[in-house]
């Protein structure tokens, strides 16, 4: 297993696999909210079609982490700053 961080933290993963199942497999099912009544967002249809899953990717803002792989020393961070309905 490798690591690359998120929000300051490391985070686990398997080669392979996709920033939101990192984050669902460490336990983290929701990595942002919405700015009307603030409510959990994480990965919702999983393959890319929704924009539930959002993070900031080494900078870029957007990314869908449901389409990105995590690979290691990436830095990602959540919240409002990545596209809050």
């Amino acid at each position: 297993m490798t690591e690359c961080t998120v929000d300051g933290e490391p985070l686990p993963f398997v080669p392979g696999q996709t920033l939101a199942a990192a984050l669902v497999a460490s336990g983290r099912i929701a990595w942002r909210t919405t700015r009307t009544g603030r409510r959990p967002r994480g990965v919702f249809c999983g393959i890319g079609v929704c924009f539930d899953c959002l993070v900031t990717v080494d900078g870029r803002s957007g990314q869908r982490a449901c389409l990105v792989r995590a690979r290691r020393g990436m830095t990602v961070t959540t919240g409002k700053e990545d596209g809050d309905e």
